[in-house]
């Protein structure tokens, strides 16, 4: 993951990074040990920094700036960055902190996230509701796409959620490999720690529009509502659908992997959709971006 950008980035992703998190970023990420990549405190700024280097470099072969832009959590910081709310290196700080804060939120009590498919979000939200009112602890975590809905919460709802799924209306439960319910109320803690940290961080006017999580719509209040994604469902599905309806008809997921590409093309089933994983796919979306 990332090794290109890396050995052509070093003024980004090298001493610089490794100053602000206090551990080497690119030796981790090529070296691992898998078990300590995958942390949150360790994945979330990895991930941070390789999609910005991502997206320099496609944004420099572009040579304009996109009609708008959206991340899934954590992702939101690395859209945020792009649009000038503030520099890589701020943002890199803050995710660090988030991710560590998070970390903590969740070893605070056993819990977990699924996937619920063919079930959409009433039913999840219908599933997770009566949990509740049973003495459970279960919330609707990421609606990703029409019927890809994630929920979280305590380990035994987790449990009972995947072998009951169909009996409860969806078509199958699939248990996720993360620390803990994100997006839901287990994520109190951090949601306070990330308040204080983002309270005193400066942030200017994005350049673009870029689409919160929480509201699926343009960012009025960034800090806030960067707050307010910790324990809020990430409306991911609700902000590709709002940014076609105001004219994007081209999404490009930027950074590793490719799930948000995946969820575009669910989502918006008319969009042309890119992926920017490596600097070698760069050429070929911003060809198509350069005459748009």
């Amino acid at each position: 993951m990332g090794a290109d950008v890396f050995a052509t980035r070093p003024d980004l992703l090298g001493v610089r990074t490794d100053a602000i998190l206090g551990w080497p970023l690119a030796e981790v990420v090529a070296e691992g040990p898998e078990d300590e990549l995958v942390r949150t405190d360790r994945a979330q700024p990895a991930l941070y920094a390789i999609a910005y280097a991502l997206w320099e470099a496609l944004a420099g072969a572009v040579g304009r700036p996109p009609a708008a832009a959206a991340g899934h959590s954590l992702g939101e910081y690395t859209a945020l960055a792009a649009a000038g709310v503030f520099g890589f290196d701020t943002g890199l700080r803050v995710v660090a902190q988030r991710g560590r804060a998070m970390a903590d939120a969740a070893g605070l009590a056993a819990s977990g996230m699924a996937a619920l498919l063919g079930a959409d979000v009433e039913v999840a939200e219908g599933i997770a509701a009566d949990r509740r009112e049973t003495g459970g602890r279960l919330w609707v975590a990421n609606i990703n796409a029409p019927t890809q809905v994630l929920v979280a919460g305590s380990e035994a709802d987790i449990a009972g959620l995947v072998a009951n799924a169909r009996d409860l209306g969806a078509r199958r439960a699939v248990q996720l490999k993360v620390a803990g319910a994100f997006h839901t109320r287990y994520m109190d803690p951090a949601a306070k720690m990330l308040a204080d940290v983002l309270d005193v961080v400066p942030m200017a006017a994005p350049e673009f529009p870029v689409y919160a999580n929480v509201t699926a719509e343009p960012t009025v209040e960034p800090a806030r509502e960067l707050v307010e994604q910790l324990t809020a469902p990430v409306r991911f599905a609700e902000s590709l659908q709002r940014m076609a309806r105001d004219g994007v008809n081209t999404f490009v997921h930027v950074g590793p992997g490719d799930v948000t590409a995946g969820l575009a093309r669910r989502c918006v089933p008319d969009a042309e959709v890119f992926t920017v994983s490596t600097l070698a796919e760069v050429p070929a979306a911003a060809t198509h971006l350069s005459v748009q």
